[in-house]
């Protein structure tokens, strides 16, 4: 998750700041030993039950780095991984498994792993809010563990992961590496713990769907790994929508929707606009493709007239002052939007979740100092990562575990005078594997990966008629990690499993 957030972040609390809450087991609190294979030098297996409304349900937990090589046998790098799988599955062949990872370019897969898929997750406020420290983790019912085995990913350089001893971490961070060697991780993992025969799905977040998407095509076409389902959290695949570059105009159309749902969260829309959301964002939405893309595109030609109209119907849904528009020559950048709505309150709105306000030292500038909705959340998912692997997974490990950090930069985009654009190799690999599904999941809130710039692009990826029923979308009252909102989190696993539902085969 998290596009291109905070450089060099490096975060391990001590555990004394934090109490986990208390299994609801004898055998979770004091986790049984499972019987490793040979191959397992680095991981530590255990024994867990989790109680459902459904009933209790028994799982067994590996953690600990899997060594990848070259076929020569040469160590390339050691990836973390936390693996969760039901006990009592006599046929894998029915029972699918779903490879877990965030995004960043920088992130470890922990918002995934203790926001929404987990047996365990953060315990927030029922919005999403932080609650104060110490922090909590807690059963998470809405685990997607009762549906699927969960396979949970750090590349390179996030969480435990790192390059082996000798070797250079920056070969493993770049787009085209660092699809290879998850996928290499992937392949093996498959291969180990035969799952060829299993429905396999990917389930990324952030810059994760670029993964996701890219893996989607490098597994088919290197290993012959082909895909039920892909569930892509707050997606980015074309990311010429997210860069507000000069002669780029397409992101301040793409953003507009989110702008004005903003707007209407923190009530700064006319009154006769501050009713049904959807509603209003469908209004929003016809207006930034009919209307004000094409008045863009006129540039210095557009008539005065129209001008002026156009400064006031943006006005209208940004709650902008009509002044800050015009001299904004209409393009309203995100960072400068998250810094003026409030401004007048001296707030700012975040960017991870525009739910969220921030306190900066002034309200004077362009940008806000910092994104509030980041803070609320690094806190608690960093100090209930470091215990519960350590306490409850049994893995210890010295290294700092990499939450978000900036040491996968310069990320090499291996692009020349255009935009990264993965959506292409999406669609190829749904031509080539027709039973590939895609279950989209887009917040709201989110200006990080606005949900209409992910929706512009599925829509011009080209599908043929016969597969675009093949990818659906879900929305949601949140922000990029909408599972922080338990209404939301509700939601979200009930849509998944019905898309399992229909992915899974056999």
């Amino acid at each position: 998750m998290l596009l291109r957030l905070v450089a060099g972040v490096v975060v391990s609390l001590a555990l004394s700041n934090l109490s986990l809450a208390q299994e609801p087991e004898a055998k979770e609190a004091s986790p049984e030993c499972v019987k490793l294979k040979e191959h397992e030098r680095d991981v530590v297996g255990t024994n867990h039950t989790l109680a459902l409304p459904t009933g209790p349900l028994a799982y067994t937990v590996r953690a600990g780095r899997m060594t990848l090589e070259t076929e020569a046998g040469k160590a390339k790098a050691e990836l973390f991984f936390v693996a969760y799988t039901k006990d009592g599955v006599e046929d894998l062949s029915k029972r699918p498994v779903t490879f877990s990872f965030n995004g960043g370019p920088g992130s470890s897969s922990v918002w995934l792993h203790l926001g929404a898929l987990g047996p365990k997750r953060v315990k927030m406020e029922p919005e999403g809010w932080a609650p104060p420290p110490p922090y909590e983790l807690v059963d998470n019912p809405h685990t997607w563990l009762d549906t699927t085995d969960l396979v949970f990913i750090d590349p390179v350089t996030t969480g435990y992961s790192r390059a082996a001893e000798g070797e250079d971490a920056a070969q493993f961070h770049g787009v085209t590496q660092d699809v290879e060697w998850v996928g290499e991780f992937i392949r093996l993992y498959t291969t180990r713990y035969e799952r060829w025969s299993s429905p396999k799905f990917l389930a990324g977040e952030s810059y994760g769907t670029t993964r996701a998407a890219g893996l989607a095509g490098h597994l088919q076409e290197r290993h012959g790994l082909y895909l039920n389902g892909i569930v892509l959290v707050s997606a980015i695949l074309n990311f010429q929508t997210a860069r507000f570059d000069v002669g780029n105009d397409l992101p301040y159309v793409l953003f507009l929707p989110t702008y004005a749902a903003t707007a209407w969260y923190h009530k700064r829309v006319p009154q006769e606009l501050g009713g049904d959301l959807r509603k209003l964002l469908d209004e929003v939405e016809a207006f930034a493709l009919d209307e004000y893309l094409p008045a863009l595109a006129k540039g210095d030609a557009l008539p005065k007239a129209d001008r002026e109209r156009l400064v006031a119907r943006l006005a209208r849904y940004t709650g902008l002052s009509q002044d800050y528009i015009d001299r904004a020559n209409l393009r309203i950048e995100q960072a400068r939007f998250c810094k003026e709505l409030l401004r007048d309150e001296r707030r700012t709105v975040g960017r991870l979740d525009s739910r969220f306000k921030g306190i900066d030292r002034d309200a004077v500038g362009e940008r806000g100092e910092y994104d509030p909705s980041m803070s609320a959340i690094l806190g608690p998912y960093t100090a209930t990562l470091n215990d519960y692997v350590r306490r409850a997974l049994r893995y210890e490990n010295d290294l700092p575990y990499e939450i978000l950090t900036g040491r996968v930069n310069p990320w090499k985009y291996d692009q020349q005078n255009r935009y990264l654009n993965v959506a292409e190799t999406l669609r190829q690999a749904m031509t080539r594997n027709p039973d590939l599904k895609v279950f989209v999941a887009a917040g709201y809130f989110d200006f990080a990966t606005p949900y209409f710039a992910a929706e512009v692009t599925l829509h011009q990826m080209g599908l043929d008629p016969t597969l675009r029923g093949h990818v659906s979308v879900g929305h949601y009252a949140a922000g990029h990690m909408m599972y922080i909102h338990e209404g939301e989190l509700e939601r979200l696993d009930k849509d998944v499993e019905a898309f399992y539902g229909t992915s899974a085969g056999r």
